[in-house]
Protein backbone atom coordinates (compact mmCIF):
# COMPACT_ATOMS: atom_id res chain seq x y z
CA UNK A 1 0.00 0.00 0.00
CA UNK A 2 1.43 3.32 -1.09
CA UNK A 3 -0.82 5.83 1.13
CA UNK A 4 -3.29 5.47 3.85
CA UNK A 5 -5.52 8.64 4.77
CA UNK A 6 -6.61 8.63 8.04
CA UNK A 7 -10.05 10.33 8.42
CA UNK A 8 -11.32 11.08 12.32
CA UNK A 9 -14.73 12.11 11.84
CA UNK A 10 -17.43 13.07 14.59
CA UNK A 11 -21.47 13.83 13.09
CA UNK A 12 -20.03 14.26 9.48
CA UNK A 13 -22.94 12.60 8.31
CA UNK A 14 -23.05 15.18 5.38
CA UNK A 15 -19.61 15.46 4.78
CA UNK A 16 -18.05 12.06 4.00
CA UNK A 17 -19.90 11.20 0.69
CA UNK A 18 -18.40 14.51 -0.98
CA UNK A 19 -15.20 14.39 0.71
CA UNK A 20 -14.72 10.50 -0.59
CA UNK A 21 -15.63 11.53 -4.06
CA UNK A 22 -12.69 14.33 -3.76
CA UNK A 23 -10.25 12.07 -2.92
CA UNK A 24 -11.14 9.91 -5.36
CA UNK A 25 -11.33 12.51 -8.70
CA UNK A 26 -7.77 13.31 -6.96
CA UNK A 27 -6.39 9.86 -7.14
CA UNK A 28 -7.79 8.99 -10.28
CA UNK A 29 -5.27 11.25 -11.96
CA UNK A 30 -2.43 9.04 -9.81
CA UNK A 31 -3.38 5.56 -11.23
CA UNK A 32 0.31 4.10 -10.05
CA UNK A 33 -1.04 4.84 -6.32
CA UNK A 34 -2.34 2.16 -4.28
CA UNK A 35 -4.54 3.97 -1.73
CA UNK A 36 -6.90 3.31 1.22
CA UNK A 37 -9.52 6.02 2.91
CA UNK A 38 -9.70 4.95 6.88
CA UNK A 39 -12.56 6.72 8.27
CA UNK A 40 -12.36 6.88 12.18
CA UNK A 41 -16.36 7.36 13.44
CA UNK A 42 -15.31 8.99 16.74
CA UNK A 43 -18.79 7.82 18.54
CA UNK A 44 -21.31 10.08 16.29
CA UNK A 45 -25.04 10.41 17.34
CA UNK A 46 -26.23 11.06 13.61
CA UNK A 47 -26.44 8.99 10.31
CA UNK A 48 -22.22 8.84 9.91
CA UNK A 49 -21.75 5.47 10.48
CA UNK A 50 -24.32 4.38 8.06
CA UNK A 51 -22.77 6.21 5.60
CA UNK A 52 -19.17 4.64 5.56
CA UNK A 53 -20.98 1.30 5.74
CA UNK A 54 -22.33 2.28 1.94
CA UNK A 55 -19.06 3.95 1.55
CA UNK A 56 -17.50 0.89 1.83
CA UNK A 57 -20.04 -1.55 0.21
CA UNK A 58 -19.65 1.03 -3.32
CA UNK A 59 -15.48 0.87 -2.56
CA UNK A 60 -13.16 -1.45 -1.19
CA UNK A 61 -10.31 1.40 -0.55
CA UNK A 62 -12.49 2.80 1.87
CA UNK A 63 -12.19 1.21 5.44
CA UNK A 64 -14.40 1.94 8.84
CA UNK A 65 -13.94 2.03 12.54
CA UNK A 66 -16.51 2.65 14.85
CA UNK A 67 -15.78 3.96 18.67
CA UNK A 68 -18.90 2.67 20.81
CA UNK A 69 -19.00 6.37 22.21
CA UNK A 70 -17.12 9.91 21.43
CA UNK A 71 -13.54 9.67 22.89
CA UNK A 72 -11.64 12.50 21.06
CA UNK A 73 -9.99 13.60 17.90
CA UNK A 74 -6.17 12.12 19.60
CA UNK A 75 -7.89 8.77 20.14
CA UNK A 76 -9.72 7.91 16.61
CA UNK A 77 -5.94 9.43 15.39
CA UNK A 78 -3.99 7.00 17.18
CA UNK A 79 -6.40 3.57 16.00
CA UNK A 80 -6.28 5.10 12.69
CA UNK A 81 -2.81 5.29 12.72
CA UNK A 82 -2.27 1.59 14.11
CA UNK A 83 -5.00 0.21 11.15
CA UNK A 84 -2.96 2.03 8.44
CA UNK A 85 -1.41 0.25 6.18
CA UNK A 86 0.72 2.78 3.87
CA UNK A 87 4.04 3.83 3.17
CA UNK A 88 2.64 7.34 3.76
CA UNK A 89 0.11 8.08 5.67
CA UNK A 90 -1.85 11.34 5.57
CA UNK A 91 -4.68 13.00 8.17
CA UNK A 92 -7.51 15.04 7.01
CA UNK A 93 -10.62 16.34 8.97
CA UNK A 94 -13.85 15.25 7.75
CA UNK A 95 -15.44 18.65 7.73
CA UNK A 96 -14.21 19.13 4.19
CA UNK A 97 -12.52 22.27 4.73
CA UNK A 98 -9.01 20.24 4.30
CA UNK A 99 -8.24 19.92 0.60
CA UNK A 100 -7.51 16.69 -0.49
CA UNK A 101 -6.10 18.54 -3.67
CA UNK A 102 -3.22 18.41 -1.80
CA UNK A 103 -2.23 15.06 -1.35
CA UNK A 104 -0.23 14.73 -4.23
CA UNK A 105 2.27 17.59 -3.16
CA UNK A 106 2.41 16.02 0.25
CA UNK A 107 3.38 13.08 -0.91
CA UNK A 108 5.99 14.19 -2.78
CA UNK A 109 6.99 16.26 -0.11
CA UNK A 110 7.94 12.78 1.52
CA UNK A 111 9.09 10.85 -0.75
CA UNK A 112 11.73 13.61 -2.64
CA UNK A 113 12.28 16.26 -0.24
CA UNK A 114 13.10 13.42 2.57
CA UNK A 115 10.85 14.83 5.58
CA UNK A 116 9.89 12.82 8.07
CA UNK A 117 6.66 14.78 8.09
CA UNK A 118 5.15 17.71 6.89
CA UNK A 119 2.15 19.87 8.58
CA UNK A 120 -0.21 21.66 6.49
CA UNK A 121 -0.60 25.77 7.29
CA UNK A 122 -3.63 26.76 6.92
CA UNK A 123 -2.15 30.57 6.07
CA UNK A 124 -5.73 32.37 5.17
CA UNK A 125 -8.38 30.65 7.44
CA UNK A 126 -11.90 30.60 7.22
CA UNK A 127 -12.99 30.96 10.85
CA UNK A 128 -14.75 32.91 13.28
CA UNK A 129 -12.68 34.96 15.54
CA UNK A 130 -13.38 33.17 18.37
CA UNK A 131 -11.27 30.27 17.21
CA UNK A 132 -8.60 32.02 14.79
CA UNK A 133 -7.34 34.53 18.08
CA UNK A 134 -6.93 31.45 20.30
CA UNK A 135 -5.17 29.40 18.03
CA UNK A 136 -2.50 32.32 17.24
CA UNK A 137 -1.69 32.17 20.65
CA UNK A 138 -1.55 28.83 21.13
CA UNK A 139 0.79 28.38 17.84
CA UNK A 140 3.43 31.24 19.47
CA UNK A 141 3.13 29.26 22.71
CA UNK A 142 4.18 25.88 21.30
CA UNK A 143 6.59 27.08 18.71
CA UNK A 144 8.05 29.10 21.99
CA UNK A 145 8.16 25.38 24.38
CA UNK A 146 9.07 23.10 21.68
CA UNK A 147 11.27 24.61 19.45
CA UNK A 148 9.90 23.39 16.42
CA UNK A 149 9.29 26.38 13.72
CA UNK A 150 5.57 25.44 12.50
CA UNK A 151 3.11 27.95 11.78
CA UNK A 152 -0.03 25.99 12.66
CA UNK A 153 0.37 23.23 15.07
CA UNK A 154 -3.00 22.17 15.23
CA UNK A 155 -4.01 21.74 11.23
CA UNK A 156 -5.62 18.85 10.33
CA UNK A 157 -4.08 17.80 6.99
CA UNK A 158 -0.60 16.61 7.72
CA UNK A 159 1.45 13.70 5.84
CA UNK A 160 3.59 11.19 7.45
CA UNK A 161 6.49 8.50 6.67
CA UNK A 162 4.91 5.39 7.92
CA UNK A 163 7.41 4.90 10.63
CA UNK A 164 6.50 8.02 12.41
CA UNK A 165 2.84 6.98 13.41
CA UNK A 166 3.91 3.68 14.24
CA UNK A 167 6.78 5.38 16.83
CA UNK A 168 4.09 7.68 18.80
CA UNK A 169 0.96 7.22 20.64
CA UNK A 170 -1.21 10.09 20.36
CA UNK A 171 -4.01 10.40 23.66
CA UNK A 172 -5.40 13.17 25.11
CA UNK A 173 -5.17 15.87 22.99
CA UNK A 174 -2.32 15.13 22.05
CA UNK A 175 -2.86 15.64 18.16
CA UNK A 176 -1.85 19.35 18.42
CA UNK A 177 1.40 17.98 19.30
CA UNK A 178 2.30 15.44 16.79
CA UNK A 179 5.22 17.53 15.97
CA UNK A 180 6.78 17.28 18.75
CA UNK A 181 6.10 14.18 19.86
CA UNK A 182 7.62 13.32 16.19
CA UNK A 183 10.39 14.94 17.29
CA UNK A 184 11.04 13.49 20.59
CA UNK A 185 10.77 10.00 19.23
CA UNK A 186 13.99 10.90 16.20
CA UNK A 187 12.30 12.24 13.47
CA UNK A 188 13.55 15.55 13.41
CA UNK A 189 13.23 16.39 9.58
CA UNK A 190 9.58 18.54 9.69
CA UNK A 191 8.33 20.40 6.75
CA UNK A 192 5.45 22.46 6.32
CA UNK A 193 2.93 23.88 3.24
CA UNK A 194 0.55 26.23 2.83
CA UNK A 195 -2.78 24.70 2.30
CA UNK A 196 -6.18 25.75 0.81
CA UNK A 197 -8.79 26.15 3.74
CA UNK A 198 -12.67 26.19 2.81
CA UNK A 199 -15.31 27.65 5.09
CA UNK A 200 -17.58 24.83 6.84
CA UNK A 201 -20.37 23.84 4.32
CA UNK A 202 -22.09 21.08 6.76
CA UNK A 203 -22.58 20.90 10.56
CA UNK A 204 -21.00 22.93 13.22
CA UNK A 205 -17.80 23.32 14.32
CA UNK A 206 -16.27 21.23 17.17
CA UNK A 207 -13.85 23.91 18.66
CA UNK A 208 -14.67 25.00 22.15
CA UNK A 209 -12.59 26.89 24.95
CA UNK A 210 -12.55 24.00 26.91
CA UNK A 211 -10.38 22.38 24.28
CA UNK A 212 -7.86 25.17 24.63
CA UNK A 213 -7.44 24.85 28.17
CA UNK A 214 -6.98 21.30 27.83
CA UNK A 215 -4.63 21.63 24.76
CA UNK A 216 -2.12 23.51 27.26
CA UNK A 217 -2.28 21.23 29.95
CA UNK A 218 -1.49 18.46 27.91
CA UNK A 219 1.61 20.78 26.30
CA UNK A 220 3.07 20.74 29.93
CA UNK A 221 2.64 16.72 30.34
CA UNK A 222 3.91 15.81 26.70
CA UNK A 223 7.32 18.30 27.60
CA UNK A 224 7.26 16.50 31.17
CA UNK A 225 6.82 13.26 30.11
CA UNK A 226 9.42 13.55 26.89
CA UNK A 227 12.07 15.45 29.12
CA UNK A 228 11.51 13.57 32.57
CA UNK A 229 9.52 10.96 31.77
CA UNK A 230 12.52 8.04 32.27
CA UNK A 231 14.45 10.37 35.07
CA UNK A 232 11.76 12.25 37.40
CA UNK A 233 14.52 12.53 40.03
CA UNK A 234 16.33 15.14 37.53
CA UNK A 235 13.62 17.42 38.16
CA UNK A 236 11.41 16.39 41.74
CA UNK A 237 14.69 15.68 43.44
CA UNK A 238 16.29 19.05 41.87
CA UNK A 239 13.70 21.26 43.44
CA UNK A 240 13.11 18.89 46.89
CA UNK A 241 17.08 19.49 47.13
CA UNK A 242 17.15 23.28 46.27
CA UNK A 243 13.85 24.00 48.29
CA UNK A 244 15.09 22.32 51.46
CA UNK A 245 18.77 23.76 51.71
CA UNK A 246 17.17 27.12 51.22
CA UNK A 247 14.58 26.59 54.15
CA UNK A 248 17.15 25.04 56.60
CA UNK A 249 19.31 27.78 55.49
CA UNK A 250 16.99 30.64 56.29
CA UNK A 251 15.89 28.79 59.52
CA UNK A 252 19.82 28.47 60.73
CA UNK A 253 20.29 32.51 59.71
CA UNK A 254 17.62 33.32 62.28
CA UNK A 255 18.28 30.78 64.44
CA UNK A 256 22.22 32.67 64.70
CA UNK A 257 21.22 35.77 64.36
CA UNK A 258 18.63 35.08 67.96
CA UNK A 259 21.88 33.87 69.09
CA UNK A 260 24.17 37.07 68.22
CA UNK A 261 21.63 39.12 70.03
CA UNK A 262 21.33 37.25 73.26
CA UNK A 263 25.10 37.74 73.03
CA UNK A 264 25.68 41.43 72.53
CA UNK A 265 22.28 41.51 75.09
CA UNK A 266 20.37 43.13 72.86
CA UNK A 267 16.66 42.36 73.32
CA UNK A 268 14.92 39.88 70.60
CA UNK A 269 11.85 38.20 70.24
CA UNK A 270 11.73 34.52 69.88
CA UNK A 271 12.63 32.92 66.39
CA UNK A 272 9.07 31.00 66.38
CA UNK A 273 7.44 34.84 66.75
CA UNK A 274 8.86 35.55 63.36
CA UNK A 275 7.30 34.39 60.09
CA UNK A 276 9.95 33.47 58.01
CA UNK A 277 10.80 30.89 60.71
CA UNK A 278 7.55 29.18 59.31
CA UNK A 279 8.08 29.97 55.65
CA UNK A 280 11.31 28.08 56.35
CA UNK A 281 10.23 25.42 57.79
CA UNK A 282 7.36 25.18 55.16
CA UNK A 283 9.98 25.33 51.91
CA UNK A 284 12.04 22.01 54.25
CA UNK A 285 8.40 20.54 54.01
CA UNK A 286 7.92 20.83 50.81
CA UNK A 287 11.69 20.28 49.61
CA UNK A 288 11.28 16.61 51.55
CA UNK A 289 7.75 15.77 49.88
CA UNK A 290 9.33 16.68 46.22
CA UNK A 291 12.39 14.87 47.02
CA UNK A 292 10.40 11.76 48.12
CA UNK A 293 7.97 12.33 45.57
CA UNK A 294 11.46 11.97 42.62
CA UNK A 295 12.37 9.05 44.46
CA UNK A 296 9.06 6.92 44.47
CA UNK A 297 8.81 7.90 40.74
CA UNK A 298 12.17 6.91 39.87
CA UNK A 299 11.39 3.74 41.63
CA UNK A 300 8.66 3.03 39.85
CA UNK A 301 10.41 3.80 36.61
CA UNK A 302 13.32 1.70 37.61
CA UNK A 303 10.54 -1.35 37.71
CA UNK A 304 8.75 -0.58 34.47
CA UNK A 305 8.56 -3.17 31.86
CA UNK A 306 8.54 -0.38 29.27
CA UNK A 307 11.60 1.21 30.94
CA UNK A 308 14.21 0.16 27.97
CA UNK A 309 12.45 0.09 25.63
CA UNK A 310 13.79 2.29 22.55
CA UNK A 311 13.13 3.14 18.78
CA UNK A 312 15.92 1.40 16.74
CA UNK A 313 15.44 2.43 12.96
CA UNK A 314 17.91 0.26 11.40
CA UNK A 315 19.98 -2.95 12.19
CA UNK A 316 23.13 -4.69 10.42
CA UNK A 317 23.90 -8.06 10.72
CA UNK A 318 22.21 -7.99 14.39
CA UNK A 319 20.08 -11.03 15.57
CA UNK A 320 17.08 -8.98 17.43
CA UNK A 321 16.18 -12.11 18.92
CA UNK A 322 12.69 -12.69 17.44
Amino acid sequence: MDLSIVVPSFNEEESLPELVAWIDRVMSAHPTEDYEIVIVDDGSNDGSWAQVEALSAANARVRGIRFRRNYGKSAALNVGFAAASGDIVITMDADLQDSPDEIPELMRMIRHEHFDMVSGWKKVRHDPLSKTLPSKLFNRTVRAISGIRLHDFNCGLKAYRSDVVKSIEVYGEMHRYIPLLAKRAGFGRIGEKVVTHYERKYGVSKFGIERTVKGFLDLLSVTFISKFGNRPMHLFGALGTLMFFFGMASALYLGLKKLWFVYRDIPATLVTNSPYFYIALTCMILGTQLFLAGFLAELVCRNSPTRNNYLIAKRINIDDGR
